[in-house]
């Protein structure tokens, strides 16, 4: 009996990411509420809360998803992404795919900042302290660390992704602009790992 209850939590997890991420391709952010995922995931509302602790909390783990595959990519993939490659180049290649990610992700992203604006939650994790953001933070100072050992590489790669949430730059992701961004961030890393 156990395993079937395991079983049924797993298949309701499932059900309820689905149903926010359809909500979240149709709608705005902000009409993607936790009562409109339930109804729609065929759940209810108390079991998305007990789940996900709340809105936040289903749009960080829905982000959450998205991002393992990307961290596996720049992890353990293929160069340029991957290991192998020069840090420039696994640089320039995290940047461009990471600003895909964004722009993909743009109501999600936005649902993300949505939901800490609105909510009530005190408990709420900072942006920094997100582990999603520590991996990628980690990643990008440890490639600028190798190509310039003579430079903050902590600091400047909190000032490289922080731009990724500036409203110029998520308004560009927004309108699918990544492309150009990409080519941006391009220029930024091979100007400071030159």
């Amino acid at each position: 009996m156990e395993r079937r209850e395991r079983a049924d939590a797993a298949r309701n997890r499932q059900a309820i990411l689905r149903a926010a991420e359809e909500l979240l391709r149709l709608h705005p952010p902000e009409q993607v509420s936790v009562e409109r995922v339930a109804a729609a995931a065929g759940v209810g509302k108390g079991t998305v809360f007990h789940r996900f602790g709340s809105r936040t909390g289903l749009m960080l783990e829905l982000m959450s998803e998205r991002a393992r595959a990307f961290e596996q990519a720049f992890t353990e993939g293929l160069p340029p992404l991957g290991p192998g490659a020069e840090p420039v180049e696994r640089l320039v290649a995290f940047f461009a795919d990471l600003t895909v990610l964004a722009a993909r992700n743009g109501n999600l992203v936005s649902a993300i900042e949505h939901a800490r604006v609105t909510t009530k939650a005190h408990g709420e994790q900072p942006r920094q302290e997100n582990p999603i953001y520590l991996s990628w933070h980690r990643h990008v100072s440890r490639l600028i660390a190798e190509g310039r050992p003579d430079v903050d590489a902590e600091q400047i790669a909190h000032m490289l992704l922080g731009t990724l949430h500036m409203e110029p730059i998520a308004s560009q992701l927004r309108a699918g602009q990544h492309e150009r961004l990409a080519a941006g961030f391009a220029d930024l890393v091979r100007g400071l790992l030159r």
